[in-house]
């Protein structure tokens, strides 16, 4: 059964409407930042009819933005098309919560067909020393494996789901493969996992088109107080094992658990 998503480019920024003074930090406020990841598709997003993006060119993530909580009718058209024009997708009574914070992934979903995933990012903290990595399968694509080291730390990961897991800071050299087998899809690619903060990967685009990239987002803030261990660089291979070992524990429920859906509205593509 497909999974219901929110089509929310959750507000897609909301700048115009956000543009009054707000509280710092009030609770009627969320903070989310928009993906896009359909390969080949430049696109203007409007909310409540009026313009919120334009021009939004794929492989662009904007910055995050502080969104007064409320209630969006959200539209996205081909760019130039105006309001009115033909929608690739959209979504009524879309909600944005107060306090959360939220990547909104506009992408093809395992077919091909475009769609909008919203994410909650996961900010609570990690110990002295330590990194959080996420990652999030956004791509036409079938089920994949990401490796570091060469060795599969999250498995058969499929769109649009996610694995996360809490490691030692420092660099970790990882690529995507086809899930069981040694076929690189993606990369590969050093990844520089900093203490405190929740790098985040998304695999994107379109395998059947060979056209298949990595898009990285972070967020930071999470430290905790040192614990007498120094933080370190640790090695690739450290890293690397540290990965696949907390993988098995945390990562692999959040794998199971898929993309974490903020509410429970189906987007329909208009085809």
């Amino acid at each position: 059964m497909k999974i219901p998503r929110i089509a929310a480019v959750a507000a897609l920024s909301l700048a115009p409407l956000a543009a009054g003074a707000l509280p710092a930090h009030a609770a009627s406020e969320a903070t989310v930042s928009i993906l896009h990841a359909v390969p080949g598709a430049t696109v203007d997003v409007y909310a409540n009819g009026k313009a919120l993006l334009t021009n939004f060119k794929p492989g662009t993530l904007t910055n995050p933005l502080m969104l007064p909580a409320g209630s969006y009718n959200l539209k996205v058209t081909a760019a130039g098309a105006g309001p009115s024009g033909k929608a690739i997708m959209q979504a009524n009574g879309v909600s944005v919560p107060g306090g959360a914070n939220v990547t909104v992934v506009a992408h093809l979903d395992a077919s091909g067909t475009p769609e909008l995933t919203p994410y909650v990012n996961d900010t609570s903290m990690v110990p002295a020393g330590k990194a959080r990595i996420t990652v999030r399968h956004d791509a036409a694509a079938p089920a994949v494996d990401v490796r570091a080291g060469r060795t599969p730390v999250f498995k058969n990961l499929t769109n649009p789901n996610q694995a996360t897991g809490v490691v030692p800071a420092g660099t970790v050299r990882a690529d995507v493969v086809l899930a069981g087998t040694s076929k690189v899809a993606i990369g590969p690619a050093d990844l520089t996992l900093k203490e405190g903060m929740n790098t985040i990967v998304y695999a994107w685009g379109s395998a059947k088109d060979n056209k298949l990239q990595l898009a990285v987002q972070t967020i930071g803030g999470m430290h905790s107080a040192p614990g007498g261990i120094p933080a370190g660089e640790g090695g690739q291979a450290q890293a690397g094992a540290d990965l696949a070992r907390d993988a098995a524990v945390g990562g692999a429920a959040a794998l199971g658990a898929g993309a974490v859906l903020l509410f429970r509205r189906r987007a329909v593509p208009t085809r």
